[in-house]
């Protein structure tokens, strides 16, 4: 039986909607890695002034998203590329990779919120359309776990609610930490970094390893529902 190999990508971005980190790792069904790569895209990373990395303009000072708080992930990043843990490319050599991959592994791809991770990368260049069979992670986790009563409990033990909307609606979380406290059964795991290659091994990697435990590829490729908040809303699935 041949080998089945599996692309998880993960990007960070920038305020104009490219991609100034890219990460990715190929795996086999097991979950052993046997290919990454981890890059700041040059003339995008090495270019604040015209693609200045994502920010919320609402977000408090200190939070990990503010404007503020932007040096420090540049200042961040730098140690990275200092240290080895990244390097500066350009999007063509990502692409280079990535045809290896293709032709080596033919692997499927995945990404946490793929149509996300599709949109910035076309944007940038990075050519994702070499994979012709894929499938979003957020969509088989929500599948698998997001209504049973094992994950609900974990919520509650999480306290993973988001805040209310203006018009009243409270969803419970999905999002990459939740999930990957709830399959891994840490629920003290710590946040995400949001640095591309780390969150892929780390946060999106023990996902696919749970689900592949449960699920053939054919279920991934075929048989999930992406995210719905009316779904997910808090009123139904818990009592006071």
């Amino acid at each position: 039986m041949k080998k089945q190999y599996f692309l998880i990508v993960d990007t960070e971005t920038t305020q104009d909607q490219l991609v100034a980190d890219f990460g990715a790792i190929v795996v086999d069904r097991k979950g052993n890695i046997v290919a990454q790569c981890a890059v700041m895209v040059n003339g995008i990373f090495t270019n604040p002034t015209d693609h200045p990395l994502f920010f919320d303009s609402k977000a408090p000072a200190n939070a990990l998203w503010s404007k503020a708080n932007s040096d420090q992930r540049y200042s961040m990043y730098s140690r990275m590329i200092a240290n080895g843990t990244r390097m500066v490319a350009s999007v063509a050599s990502i692409n280079r990779w990535l045809d290896k991959v293709a032709a080596q592994y033919n692997p499927i791809l995945t990404a946490y919120n793929l149509s996300f991770d599709l949109g910035k990368c076309a944007n940038t260049g990075i050519d994702l359309t070499m994979f012709d069979r894929s499938f979003c992670l957020w969509s088989a986790a929500y599948t698998q776990w997001a209504h049973t009563k094992d994950y609900r409990n974990a919520v509650l033990a999480m306290h993973a609610f988001n805040a209310p909307t203006a018009f009243g609606n409270m969803t419970y979380k999905t999002n990459a930490e939740t999930m990957t406290r709830f399959v891994v059964g840490n629920f003290s795991l710590e946040d995400e970094p949001h640095t591309a290659l780390e969150d892929a091994v780390y946060y999106e990697l023990p996902i696919l390893k749970a689900l592949l435990k449960k699920r053939s590829a054919k279920w991934l490729l075929n048989e999930t529902r992406p995210y719905n908040w009316r779904e997910v809303q808090v009123r139904d699935w818990f009592g006071a």
